[in-house]
């Protein structure tokens, strides 16, 4: 297998605080060489060994690929109408996912495949290297198992959510729906998923469904998350934590006692920047949960509704901007935060034996993802150990 070095790096993130300076374990004149798909080297310029190719970074950055540890991307169809008439001033309700499951359903498995593949394409043109997605968007048997089949020929972080919110079909009989869910439409969905997850939220599921449907997976091998906590309060972030979930995903609206539950557990807190700022909700408080010991995720949450944007560097610059976070934390939650937010030790940081996912940036330090926001700073990524388009 081929090795490249990365040299001459302005500043080099690795998030091992044993490797430099600070918790991002920050180096400077640093490089990296890559083996394979693997890390082998890291250390100065000066001390490079030979290596078969060679990159200058000519004092730019390099940081940990971006871990997107929630998106929605299996879907069809355009809900701008929606958008526009939210930014009028009629507030967002979880009702707008049934516009998106009707055009899903219509939908082709290459039509899904195209649509899913242009999406990852665009996150990893900004730095993106790893994602998790979900089903949710079919919401029949048939639907949300096609989607997990597409979903795992692009990436193994794929979630079973057909416990999005209840199928129109079943909007008389929500208990039927449940037990469609975790019945045949489990049975269908396991073989392609790692994850399952549920919607705990005001008109989607209540705790006692949302119990039942996460037992029902983990007793098919599925790990659980939770949405929790996005359009108010409520149980979602006590059950994550109970279930032993290994993440919950939005903690917009949150009570002390959920956040001693978080610091208490392991569970990460994983915010979503993007929906606050597509839905003119408020900001989670991400200062209040680093203050309290919670391990702290970054996410874009893209989806045709709530947050269509695939890009970490703006969840970045708007949790500098609004929810407390230093441009370093930011950093951290975004890469090392995501891997935590999937259990994974092989991505998220730059160390030997770690995956070769990392991204070139087009500035001296990274503080400038929060800097200049909007300003497209990635200038190359490497996954896997190959640079890619």
């Amino acid at each position: 297998m081929a090795s490249t070095a990365i040299t001459r790096i302005g500043t080099l993130i690795t998030n091992n605080p044993s490797l430099g300076h600070g918790p991002l374990g920050q180096l400077h004149d640093a490089a990296v060489v890559i083996d394979g798909d693997r890390i082998a080297w890291i250390g100065t310029t000066s001390e490079t060994p030979t290596t078969d190719s060679h990159h200058d970074a000519a004092g730019r950055a390099v940081i940990p690929g971006f871990v997107d540890s929630h998106s929605h991307l299996l879907f069809a169809g355009d809900r701008t109408e929606e958008f526009t008439a939210r930014m009028s001033g009629r507030p967002y309700t979880a009702g707008g996912i049934r516009s998106t499951v009707t055009a899903t359903r219509r939908a082709s498995d290459q039509q899904l495949d195209a649509n899913l593949a242009a999406h990852l394409t665009e996150m990893r043109r900004q730095g993106t290297t790893t994602v998790e997605t979900k089903s949710g968007y079919g919401l029949t048997t048939e639907d949300e198992a096609r989607a997990l089949r597409v979903a795992r020929a692009h990436t193994p972080e794929t979630t079973y959510l057909g416990a999005h919110i209840t199928a129109p079909e079943y909007a008389e009989d929500p208990d039927a729906y449940v037990a469609l869910v975790t019945g045949p439409m489990l049975d269908a969905c396991a073989p392609y998923a790692r994850w399952i997850d549920v919607f705990c939220e005001r008109g989607a599921f209540g705790a006692d469904a949302a119990r039942t449907i996460l037992a029902a997976g983990r007793a098919r091998g599925l790990a659980p998350r939770v949405h929790a906590n996005q359009l108010g309060p409520g149980p979602g972030v006590q059950l994550a934590v109970e279930a032993g979930a290994v993440s919950a995903d939005h903690c917009t609206h949150l009570t002390d006692a959920d956040v001693t539950a978080l610091a208490d557990g392991d569970t990460v807190a994983t915010l979503l920047p993007g929906c606050e700022f597509s839905t003119r909700a408020p900001y989670p408080d991400a200062r209040r949960l680093i203050t309290a010991g919670v391990t702290v995720a970054l996410a874009t949450d893209c989806n045709p509704g709530s947050s269509y944007t695939s890009s970490m560097p703006f969840c970045i610059a708007v949790a500098v901007r609004e929810m407390g976070m230093t441009p370093e934390e930011a950093l951290w939650s975004a890469t090392a935060g995501g891997a935590a937010a999937l259990a994974r030790d092989d991505i998220g940081h730059l160390t030997p034996g770690a995956r070769a996912d990392l991204a070139l940036l087009a500035a001296p330090s990274p503080v400038h993802l929060a800097y200049r926001p909007g300003v497209p700073l990635i200038e190359a990524v490497w996954q896997n150990g190959a640079r890619v388009p």
